[in-house]
């Protein structure tokens, strides 16, 4: 039921929303856990295993019992109806269990921000407002985010002044005025939810949430933050814990201040009489603020022998009875709460009863920070000890927890926080900043008390969301087990989406008495990331559908999709794979492509080459000590063929080094391995080599290449660049020009990856389209794709990286020893071609293989064997088909092979086991086109 005055909503407008079928009406400023009990509904959810009713236990993200599922106006499961903030159409089920996904996909954008700053302040209750508010005095970047709407913290949920005012009030000034700063962000309804090394943390920003359908479309729903401070200062507050007693899952048994909070921020009474259950003076603030609201407070139940004075005093002033020394010991009710027995032997009747057990500070991303907690005989919980990082905890969050006692802790820590940020990064030396004054309320020291004796633990629970009992506990400690998190296992305890945020340190506590240890001895579990449940799409962001695998197409795109190309996806680039005329499949496509390339014209789209600048006075050192071949001789205007091996003398890449000037080379690598490449040089360079004077920066996107490749591409290149001499003595092979082709300038190499005479023009990637027009405008080149780039070069026995090789195969392997230096004191991979087992005579070496029956094509990965019959395994494989394709040129079907040496000898006739028959093939030459090399010059 809402009050007649007080309460933090807006009531001059009525929202509608629906609840497990039935229609309510609520108001801005309500969560959907406030407006329920507004409305008088007190079961909101099933228990998982046991299918008993639950209620509203709690007034924020610690929530265990009332998790919903929306459904309009999009599907969204497992949130907590605490917090959830209410909106006009809002449509939401009751949940037992899991939730449901939308069926259909989610139209909302979900963006990631990068942001720094001198100082974050995680929490905006009284002590995080203190601490950014000293802060921020000191012209220090300052980030204070808050998972709530408003600023306030506990201040929302109490009758509390600060500086005179309410503390509400209070709290929501010092917010405005924290955003007038230019060096301040407040980030509301945000939720950091991951604390890592280096001060890097990870927030979720609600940015329209639930706002409904008039909710802008060009927003995002939730934001991602991530955030990199100088200091942090965790003001997380703390969550109220429950006490195991029979009964203590019924629907009416709230947390104490919880019920506070829905009396004093929303104006809802949560029920009409109730009992207080404590052992602490906190529950008293809650049961003298209920009295006021209008609730009959039957009596307060005292573990304690007795309350505080002050407390006492006020709550006999509004009639309510104080039993001390006595406890709950069960409440009784048929679907909700009716009855709560006493110790004493009395009953009274209610139908709220409100508990406190005290109070645990949230130290979890405190935790996450490497930081270690130790237990606190007084006030009967775990706080914050030392971490490693540069973070200051205060107030609730390390065991403050009067409000006079908050606003100073948090004043301090925010200006040691800005002092330690370091002056010259826009922070002043910290001037005394005023601490927020409040009334100073004495209190009585508090009960640690977590279990309520019984002869029958079945119904005590320790763990409202799992249905984890202290009899379940009982049972894990009579198996032997000791470990809270082998209990928690055991169990279940603590693995819910609420992460154990009421029952952690109860579950701890329970095992303690069970093994009759103290609860310091046992600690409790480890807290892990997100500190509140995070959603796939929020931390995808906008990371999905066609940007979940961005896809790289090259500046000549467009011409090939209007001219019919099929593409494949190598790496993440779309690569033309073959143009099919009408009536062609692939095999007669490629077999065409493959004529035109060895009997007239063709060009391929070449820009996806990886392509590297290595520049620096040291560039050719370098260089040298990457590749196996040596590239500091290499003369400007020159190119060289290099491979790259990995420590262990494995290939690792190939590709070709151009020279442009005395210290500047151009590196190019495979499609693939173009991002790796790069990684692995600025490995070695900033780990291994510092002192090089060298700079790498990725260039392949601003190339773009074609490939002019037959023996008609002189006659073609001389009629696109007239001022260029394409004569062999005038463009010797492995050599470079500058000159303009089709009007554009261009750097052409006389490159060959086919064998035949070949060109390779480069040009920025803005003109790349212009001089494909241009070459495809002569009427003489046939535009030809991948697979016949892959067939022409397996003809000359040229391995493509990845394909032929599979980290298990050195240059010699490949039998291209000639590229492995003896001249080099050192590379990469040297030592490692002296080890015995690179050394082997038995190590498998590239080879051709032509099939007995011209027309077979042997699928990739196939073994090889020498036997003539199908023998019971095992059977000895002697190696595996790298490639393999039907070749024009050859007339004929081949493939390359990576065979043991001895088995691999010219003419031997092996076996590849097909389909449940042999295929019996001849060893021969990897070079199966050309072994001369004759037509490479024309």
């Amino acid at each position: 039921m809402r009050r007649d005055s007080g309460g933090r909503v807006d009531r001059s407008r009525v929202l509608r929303f629906r609840f497990d079928g039935q229609d309510h009406t609520g108001h801005p400023g309500d969560t959907l856990a406030s407006a329920l009990l507004a409305n008088g509904v007190r079961r909101v959810a099933t228990s998982v295993k046991l299918g008993r009713p639950r209620g509203i236990f709690s007034a924020g993200g610690e929530e265990p019992n009332a998790v919903v599922q929306i459904e309009e106006p999009f599907p969204e499961p497992m949130l907590p109806a605490t917090t959830v903030e209410l909106y006009d159409g809002l449509v939401a089920g009751s949940l037992a269990g899991q939730g449901r996904l939308a069926a259909e996909p989610d139209p909302a954008r979900y963006d990631a921000v990068h942001a720094h700053c001198d100082v974050l302040v995680v929490g905006a209750g009284p002590a995080g407002l203190a601490a950014a508010r000293a802060a921020a005095a000191t012209g220090a970047r300052v980030i204070l985010a808050d998972e709530q709407p408003e600023p306030g913290g506990s201040l929302l949920g109490s009758s509390d002044e600060v500086d005179g005012v309410p503390g509400a009030e209070w709290a929501a000034a010092t917010a405005v005025g924290l955003e007038g700063q230019p060096e301040v962000r407040v980030l509301r309804r945000t939720t950091v939810f991951g604390y890592y090394d280096d001060n890097y943390l990870v927030a979720v920003e609600r940015r329209i949430n639930h706002l409904g359908a008039a909710a802008p479309a060009h927003m995002a729903r939730e934001r991602v933050w991530r955030i990199r401070a100088r200091r942090v200062v965790l003001a997380t507050g703390a969550h109220e814990r429950p006490i195991a007693f029979a009964g203590n899952d019924l629907p009416g048994v709230m947390l104490a201040g919880a019920a506070r909070t829905y009396a004093t921020r929303y104006g809802v009474l949560p029920g009409r009489r109730a009992v207080v259950f404590t052992a602490n003076d906190g529950a008293y603030a809650a049961a003298v603020d209920l009295a006021d609201a209008g609730v009959d407070v039957a009596a307060v139940v005292d573990a304690r022998p007795a309350p505080g004075e002050h407390w006492a005093a006020r709550a006999r002033e509004r009639g309510i009875e104080l039993l001390t020394g006595h406890v709950v010991t069960a409440a009784r009710g048929d679907g909700q709460v009716s009855t709560v027995e006493i110790s004493s032997g009395a009953s009274l009747d209610a139908d709220l009863l409100l508990v406190s057990g005290g109070w645990n500070p949230v130290v979890h991303l405190f935790s996450q920070s490497g930081g270690t907690l130790r237990y606190d005989e007084a006030i009967g919980t775990l706080v914050p000890d030392a971490s490693s990082q540069e973070v200051e905890v205060a107030g609730a969050a390390r065991g403050v927890f009067t409000l006079p006692g908050c606003l100073a802790d948090g004043t301090g820590a925010g200006a040691r926080a800005a002092s330690a940020s370091g002056p010259g990064q826009g922070v002043d030396v910290p001037r005394a900043v005023d601490v927020p004054r409040a009334a100073e309320t004495p209190e009585a020291a508090p009960l640690a008390y977590w279990l309520v004796p019984a002869a029958d633990y079945a119904a005590h629970f320790v763990d409202l969301q799992r249905d984890v009992t202290v009899a379940d506990v009982q049972r894990a400690t009579g198996a032997g087990l000791r470990s809270v998190e082998h209990i928690k296992r055991y169990t279940t305890a603590g693995t819910a989406h609420d992460q154990g945020k009421t029952s952690g340190l109860l579950t701890s506590a329970v095992v303690a008495h069970a093994l009759g240890v103290p609860v310091a001895e046992l600690g409790t579990t480890t807290f892990r990331a997100p500190y509140q449940p995070v959603s796939f799409a929020a931390l995808a962001g906008r990371d999905r559908g066609a940007l979940h695998d961005p896809v790289r197409v090259t500046p000549l795109h467009e011409w090939h999709v209007a001219n019919g190309a099929l593409f494949e996806n190598v790496g993440q680039w779309q690569r033309p794979w073959y143009y099919p005329r009408p009536g062609e499949d692939m095999e007669a496509a490629v077999l065409r492509e493959c004529r035109a390339a060895r009997e007239g014209v063709a060009a391929m789209d070449a820009s996806t080459l990886g392509k590297i600048d290595v520049i620096g006075p040291d560039a050719g050192e370098f260089l040298d000590r990457l590749y196996t071949n040596l590239m500091s001789s290499l003369k400007v205007g020159s190119i060289r063929y290099g491979v790259m091996c990995r420590p262990d003398g494995m290939v690792f890449d190939d590709g070709t080094v151009i020279r442009l000037a005395d210290d500047h080379f151009l590196v190019t690598t495979t499609t693939g391995n173009a991002a790796a490449v790069l990684d692995w040089m600025e490995e070695w360079l900033q780990t291994e080599w510092p002192w090089l004077r060298v700079h790498l920066t990725s260039v392949t996107e601003q190339w773009a290449t074609v490939a002019l490749v037959g023996p008609g591409s002189r006659e073609v290149l001389a009629g696109l660049a007239p001022g260029l001499a394409v004569d062999v003595a005038g463009f010797p092979f492995m050599t470079w020009r500058e000159a303009d082709v089709a009007g554009v300038p261009a750097r052409v190499c006389r490159i060959s990856f086919s064998g035949e005479l070949a060109f390779e023009i480069n040009v920025p990637s803005w003109d790349g389209l212009r001089l494909w027009t241009a070459v495809m405008d002569t009427g003489l080149v046939t535009p030809y794709g991948t697979e016949t780039m892959h067939v022409l070069r397996a003809e000359k026995g040229y391995p493509i990286v990845g394909q032929d090789t599979d980290g298990t195969v050195t240059p010699h392997d490949l039998g291209m020893s000639w590229v492995v230096s003896k001249k080099k004191p050192d590379f990469v991979g040297k030592r490692s071609f002296a080890r015995a087992d690179t050394m082997r005579a038995d190590r498998k070496q590239l080879v051709g293989l032509l099939p007995e029956d011209p027309d077979v094509v042997l699928p990739e990965g196939t073994h090889l064997v020498s036997t003539s019959t199908l023998p019971e395994p095992p059977v000895p494989m002697l190696g595996h088909v790298t490639s393999s394709y039907r070749s024009a040129a050859l007339g004929r079907t081949f493939a390359l092979a990576l065979v043991r040496g001895g088995q691999g000898r010219l003419g031997e006739r092996l076996y590849a086991p097909v389909g449940g028959t042999l295929v019996p093939v001849t060893v021969t030459s990897h070079v199966l086109y050309d072994p001369e090399g004759a037509r490479r010059d024309g």
